[in-house]
């Protein structure tokens, strides 16, 4: 598979990790989960988790108010804690 705009693939050899990341930067704050093909059980599902968590994340960020160009600390804390769930 391909790596699309937010999520990334990482497939090294002699690494550890292997899955993908998700990684999205709205209002000068970057959010960071990874979605290991271990834990998932393969690399398509480990795609399709991280798919999701970033649907549940933009829609979340997208429909925040923001304070001075930046999102409130509830915003911050509620796309936190989707991806701790995710």
């Amino acid at each position: 598979m391909k790596s699309i705009k937010n999520l990334t693939r990482f497939t090294y050899e002699t690494a550890a990790f292997q899955g993908w990341r998700l990684s999205i930067s709205r209002s000068g704050t970057v959010f960071t989960k990874y979605f290991s093909d271990k834990k998932y059980g393969g690399d398509k599902k480990s795609f399709v988790a991280a798919e999701a968590a970033l649907a549940a994340v933009k829609a979340v960020l997208e429909g925040a108010k923001r304070v001075n160009g930046k999102h409130t600390a509830t915003t911050i804390r509620k796309v936190e804690k989707l991806l701790e769930q995710a």
